[in-house]
C-alpha cells in the first residue's frame, strides 16, 4: 500500500533536521522503502533535501536517488562533492544510470560520467547507441553468467562472489565461450540439485530471448506473457549483451498506457508528470491535434452547406443532427477502443480483421436497431415528428452505427500493419470520420424519401 504523508509528518522530519537530530532521522527512514522516502523528498522544502538525502545509509540512498524525479536528481547531483556523486553512482545499477544520464542537462551527465569507472562509462555508452524504445535501451548488463560445464558446487560459488553487484540473482545465464547464449539456470533448480552436477545437465536449454532492437513494448508483453522475473537480450549472432528485468517491463508498460491515453485524447505524450509540465509545453502537445482536427471537422460544415436547400425546406432535419453524430461518434469509440486493447494484449492479429469486421457488423446492427427502435418511439410519442421524418432519422441512425464500427475496427488494424500506433486512430480522428459519413447518409436518406 502506497505510503501517505501527513503534514505533520513532514513538520517533524524538519525539526528534527533544524535540530540536528541526524541519527533519529536515520532511524525512520531506515524502516521505510526507497520509493517512499522518494515520496517524502518530494514534500519536503528544496533547501532541506541534500541535507536529508547525506543522512541515508549509502545503499538505501542510491535507491531512493533512482526512485525520485529528475529535478530532484538534477538538484542533489548539483549540490553533491564530486566525492559523494562517486559513492552514489558506484551503488546504481547500469539500466538505472541509462535512465537517469538521458534525463539530465549535458553538464550533469559529463559529471555523473566522469565519477562512474571505465567500465561503467563503456556499458552506458553500449546501451545509449540502441534506439528510443527497443529492448537495447532498457537492458542492464548487470546479470550473472555460468559455463556449462560447471559444477553446482562451483556455480553457487561463483553467484556468492559476483552476485552481489548484480541486479538479479534468481537467474543465471549460461554461455559459452563465445558468450552464445545455451541455456538458463533457477537458483531453485540449484539449490535442490546435488553439488556435483553439471550445468549443462540440470539447465533449461528452451529459453525465450529477445533481439536487442525488438520493440520495448513486445518485451513487456513477454513479460504479461511468461511471467518471467528477468529476461535475456541476445544479438543477432545470440550472443547475450544484457537482460531487462520485470520493474523495467512493468514501467514499460505505464509508459505504453499513458501514451495510448493521451493519443486517443489527441495530445502529444510527454513523459513529465502533469503539475511538472509547463502552461506553454502543455499547449504546445495539444494545439497542433486541435488545429488538425478543427480543420478535418471543416468537411462536415461543407457538407451541410452542400444540403442547405434540402435543410430549409425541412428545417425541422436540422434538430437532429447532433444525435446522430454523437450516436456515431460514441459508437466508434466503443469498437476501436475494444480493437486496440485487443491489439495491445495481442488478442488480435490483422489476419483476424474479417472475422472483427463480420462480428462489429453483427453487434451493430443489433445496436443500431436496438437505439433506432427507442428513438422512434421517442419521435412519435414526445416529439411528434410525422412518421417519413422519423423513418429518415431512424434509418440514418442504424446505418450510422453499422458504418461507426466498421470504421471503429478497421482504422486501428490498419495502422498497426503499416507500423503506426493504432492508438492515433482512437476517438478523435473516428469521430470525424463518422460525422462526415452520418451527414452524407442523412441527407441522402433524407431526400430519397422525402423528394426534396
Amino acid at each position: 500500500m502506497e505510503e501517505k504523508f501527513t503534514p505533520q509528518m513532514i513538520q517533524t522530519i524538519e525539526r528534527l533536521l533544524e535540530q540536528k537530530k541526524y541519527v533519529s532521522i536515520r532511524d525512520v527512514l531506515t524502516t521505510m522503502k526507497a520509493v517512499d522516502i522518494a515520496a517524502l523528498f518530494d514534500e519536503t522544502d528544496e533547501s532541506k533535501r541534500p541535507l536529508l538525502f547525506r543522512i541515508l545509509p549509502k545503499e538505501l540512498a542510491a535507491e531512493t536517488f533512482v526512485e525520485m524525479d529528475d529535478d530532484t536528481q538534477e538538484l542533489l547531483i548539483h549540490g553533491f562533492s564530486d566525492t559523494e556523486l562517486k559513492e552514489v553512482v558506484d551503488e546504481l545499477y547500469v539500466d538505472d544510470m541509462v535512465d537517469i544520464v538521458e534525463e539530465m542537462p549535458a553538464n550533469v551527465v559529463k559529471r555523473i560520467l566522469l565519477s562512474a569507472d571505465s567500465e561503467t562509462r563503456k556499458a552506458i555508452n553500449e546501451i545509449l547507441k540502441y534506439p528510443d524504445d527497443s529492448a537495447g535501451s532498457i537492458m542492464t548488463t548487470e546479470y550473472v553468467t555460468l559455463r556449462p560445464d560447471m559444477t553446482v558446487k562451483d556455480a553457487i560459488k561463483r553467484i556468492r562472489r559476483t552476485g552481489v553487484d548484480k541486479e538479479t540473482i534468481y537467474t543465471s545465464y549460461v554461455t559459452n565461450n563465445n558468450r552464445t547464449l545455451v541455456g538458463l539456470l533457477s537458483m531453485k533448480t540449484l539449490l535442490l540439485s546435488d553439488d556435483d552436477d553439471v550445468v549443462q545437465d540440470i539447465m533449461e536449454t528452451h529459453v525465450i530471448s529477445v533481439k536487442t532492437l525488438d520493440d520495448q513494448e513486445e518485451v513487456a508483453n513477454y513479460f504479461k506473457k511468461y511471467d518471467f522475473l528477468a529476461m535475456p537480450v541476445v544479438d543477432n549472432e545470440n550472443r547475450l549483451v544484457g537482460i531487462v528485468t520485470v520493474d523495467d517491463a512493468i514501467d514499460v508498460m505505464e509508459d505504453e498506457v499513458t501514451e495510448d491515453m493521451e493519443m486517443m485524447a489527441a495530445i502529444t505524450p510527454t513523459d513529465k508528470p502533469y503539475l511538472k509540465t509547463g502552461v506553454f509545453e502543455t499547449w504546445g502537445k495539444r494545439i497542433p491535434w486541435l488545429l488538425l482536427l478543427m480543420i478535418s471537422a471543416t468537411f462536415t460544415g461543407m457538407i451541410i452547406t452542400g444540403f442547405e436547400e434540402a435543410l430549409a425546406t425541412q428545417v425541422v432535419l436540422t434538430a437532429f443532427i447532433p444525435m446522430l453524430m454523437d450516436t456515431g461518434g460514441n459508437s466508434g469509440s466503443q469498437a476501436s477502443v475494444t480493437v486496440i486493447r485487443g491489439l495491445s494484449l495481442e488478442e488480435i492479429q490483422f489476419k483476424d480483421i474479417l472475422k472483427v469486421v463480420w462480428k462489429e457488423i453483427r453487434v451493430a446492427f443489433l445496436c443500431g436497431l436496438t437505439l433506432a427502435v427507442a428513438n422512434f418511439g421517442k419521435l412519435m410519442i414526445i416529439d411528434r415528428v410525422g412518421m417519413s421524418i422519423a423513418l429518415v432519422v431512424c434509418s440514418t441512425l442504424l446505418i450510422t452505427v453499422i458504418c461507426a464500427k466498421v470504421i471503429g475496427c478497421i482504422l486501428p488494424m490498419l495502422a498497426k500493419k503499416i507500423g503506426f500506433d493504432p492508438a492515433v486512430m482512437a476517438s478523435p480522428f473516428i469521430t470525424t470520420a463518422v460525422d462526415a459519413i452520418s451527414l452524407i447518409v442523412y441527407f441522402n436518406i433524407a431526400t430519397a424519401f422525402l423528394h426534396l
